[in-house]
Order: structure tokens, then C-alpha cells, then sequence
């Protein structure tokens, strides 16, 4: 077996990246790619817990950017949650992981609620979890989602997977061809320069708690497995 420099992860999906190469919707190629990709890593006795974001559904700034109250629009950012994570257990479960969905919005004829020691004795067992509708409140986005779960199941490491971008840079690389790819950063330097990577809260949060971040690009098959063995992908994101 492969030496595994992670043993248990919280992986940080954006709903875009579901979506493939259409944008929108869920592409049942792409997100057969992750599950396979996720099925990889499982093999290699990690334990593995996934957020998931709704952005290829929904997107509750933009509906607060339209006149729709801001506390109702991100509620359905949430349930867009549910919807991915839903999609990506039937993915996983059809090539035999076992996968449970816990819910911070109760809603118990398709998912567990959010119970910490419950998703910590699945972990356990080997099992996915995967943790839908954010934190269950509005104002706070899925990649403050992903920082306090990681911090209350004492993952190792958060792995960011991006499906445009391959890491951290300068400015957007799409639109700034001297845009500057970063290897390594420490979250003061993102608060500081205001980089596009998580939102304040959640490196605050992944600051204050010491979890190390890998962002990295989703879109070459096996970069999840190369991340969690350890080898130089994407951008490193620490503490200090």
C-alpha cells in the first residue's frame, strides 16, 4: 500500500466543479470522475469527509445582488447543497463506497442531521461523509463550512479542488497573463493581500485552528490521491 501523508481529510468541492465543462447543472461524467477519484483514496485507509458548494445551482450572493433577501437566498444555496451531496453519494455508493449524508438543516427522509461524534464513528468505520447545507445558517459560505468541520473532526488537512485554476495566484490567470503562481502561503498572506482563495472567516478559522490547505485543480484525474501521498500539487496553505 501507498504511504499516506494524510489520514483523514476534509475534501472542499465547489458546486462549479460538479458541473464540468457545462457550467451549470450536474455533469454525471465529471462527478463520476471525482467518485472515482474519491474511491482511490478510500483504498489507502483514509478517512474522508466532503463539503460540497451549490454554486452550479445556486448562488445566494447573487440573489441577494438582485433585490431576493440575503438570510432566504443563501437558504437555498443550501438546499442546492443537499442536491450535490445526493448526487455524489449515488455516485459513490454505485461503485461500492459507503457514504452518509449528514445535514445541517434537518431533513431526515434524505439525509442524517449533522451530529459531530456520529460523523466521527463513521469516519471511523471507513465510511464517506459527506456534510450538506453549509453550517446551516446564512451569511456563511461553504468554505467556512469546510474550516469548522475540519476543525471539529480534527482532519488533517483540508484539499481544496478548484476545476479552472491549478493553485493560488497573483491575480486571475484568465485574465492577467502575468498573473504569478504562489507553491506556498500562510493565511496572513491571503488576509493581507486579499487573495481570492476562501473568505476571511474561513481563514481566520483554519488560521486560529492550524489546518494546513492544498488548493489544487480537480481537473486532472488522480491530483486528490497525489495530494493526500504528500507530492508538490497546487498551493500549500499553512498557519504560519
Amino acid at each position: 500500500m501507498e504511504e499516506r501523508k494524510y489520514s483523514r481529510i476534509v475534501l472542499k468541492l465547489s458546486g462549479e466543479a460538479l458541473s464540468g465543462d457545462q457550467g451549470f447543472g450536474i455533469d454525471p461524467t465529471m462527478i463520476q470522475s471525482i467518485a472515482d477519484q474519491v474511491k482511490d483514496i478510500v483504498a489507502l485507509k483514509v478517512e474522508v469527509a466532503i463539503i460540497v458548494g451549490g454554486g452550479n445551482i445556486w448562488r445566494g450572493m447573487a440573489g441577494a445582488a438582485k433585490g431576493m433577501d440575503r438570510a432566504t437566498a443563501d437558504y437555498m444555496g443550501m438546499l442546492a447543497t443537499v442536491m450535490n451531496s445526493l448526487a455524489l453519494q449515488d455516485s459513490l455508493e454505485n461503485i461500492g463506497v459507503q457514504t452518509r449524508v449528514q445535514s445541517s438543516i434537518e431533513m431526515r427522509q434524505v439525509a442524517e442531521p449533522y451530529i459531530r461524534r456520529r460523523a466521527i464513528r463513521h469516519l471511523e468505520k471507513k465510511r464517506v461523509v459527506i456534510f450538506a447545507a453549509g453550517t446551516g445558517n446564512p451569511y456563511f459560505s461553504t468554505d467556512t463550512t469546510a474550516a469548522l468541520r475540519a476543525a471539529e473532526i480534527e482532519a488533517d488537512v483540508i484539499l481544496m479542488a478548484k476545476n479552472n485554476v491549478d493553485g493560488v495566484y497573483s491575480a486571475d490567470p484568465s485574465i492577467d497573463s502575468t498573473a504569478v503562481k504562489y507553491d506556498t502561503l500562510t493565511y496572513l498572506d491571503i488576509l493581507k493581500d486579499g487573495l481570492a482563495v476562501m473568505d476571511s472567516t474561513a481563514s481566520s478559522l483554519c488560521m486560529d485552528n492550524n489546518i494546513p490547505l492544498i488548493v489544487f485543480s480537480i481537473a486532472e484525474k488522480g491530483n486528490i490521491k497525489r495530494a493526500v501521498l504528500g507530492e508538490e500539487i497546487g498551493t500549500i496553505i499553512r498557519g504560519k
